[in-house]
């Protein structure tokens, strides 16, 4: 079997025409016949012609799916991944699967439900005078202030599982984002539950609250585009 060293691997990145090869360790594995590799990159972020081990520890799915695919080479001087995943956590993946399946996407959706939902709930008080659309405001900023935290560990733990904790500047804006929200909306739920009628006038410290209500949506939705981008990138090479 040939051996293919990591520039002559780059070649057969799947683009006009040329195969998809990946690499994992010292296997170099032809999936041009994949549809999931189609233009030679996987789920807007893996790329072929790449040594993809790291990326394929941290997959939901294990190394079966590459025994469906023929090894064409061997892959020389491979070199480990530089952060390996923890033993722990190797662990704990292994004894739940499921982990796998990364909660920080299904759980990131709660805060921006409810953070937007405090906004929509507080116009259309101001709109209509009717007090339960307030009231639900208020819920709604309660448990999204519930949610955050959670969002906020399990995007950590994504962090760590998909990009073993490198660097990234999405992620460290993410973050940032994320904390200031939270005290954001510790501020005005508190603020409203010191001053129930906040919003009965419109005037003076009443149109900063609104604003500090209405200000969560743009964080939320900011914070959001950036985890999209890091899971589906539009930024052209």
């Amino acid at each position: 079997m040939k051996e293919l060293d990591q520039e002559t691997l780059s070649q057969y990145d799947g683009k006009e025409g040329k195969p998809t090869y990946i690499a994992h360790k010292e296997r170099v594995i032809d999936v041009s016949e994949s549809p999931l590799w189609k233009g030679g990159i996987h789920m807007q972020r893996h790329r072929a012609g790449h040594e993809l081990s790291t990326d394929i520890q941290a997959a939901p799915h294990g190394l079966e799916v590459l025994d469906r695919y023929p090894q064409v080479a061997t892959l020389k001087s491979a070199s480990p991944a530089e952060r390996p995943i923890p033993p722990f956590l190797s662990r704990l993946l292994s004894q739940y699967p499921m982990l796998r399946r990364h909660p920080h996407p299904m759980t990131v959706h709660f805060p921006i439900v409810f953070m937007i939902s405090t906004t929509l709930f507080s116009l259309l008080y101001l709109l209509t005078g009717y007090g339960p659309f307030e009231v639900t405001a208020f819920h709604c900023l309660g448990a999204g202030i519930l949610m955050i935290p959670v969002a906020i560990l399990t995007g950590l733990y994504t962090w760590w599982l998909n990009y073993l904790a490198k660097p990234i500047r999405r992620v460290s804006i993410k973050l940032r984002l994320s904390l200031l929200l939270l005290l954001a909306a510790i501020a005005a739920f508190i603020w409203r539950l010191m001053v129930p009628d906040i919003l009965i006038n419109l005037r003076g410290a009443s149109i900063v609250y609104l604003l500090l209500v209405l200000a969560v949506t743009p964080f939320v939705l900011v914070i959001g585009w950036h985890g999209g981008q890091l899971t589906f990138p539009t930024e052209k090479e």
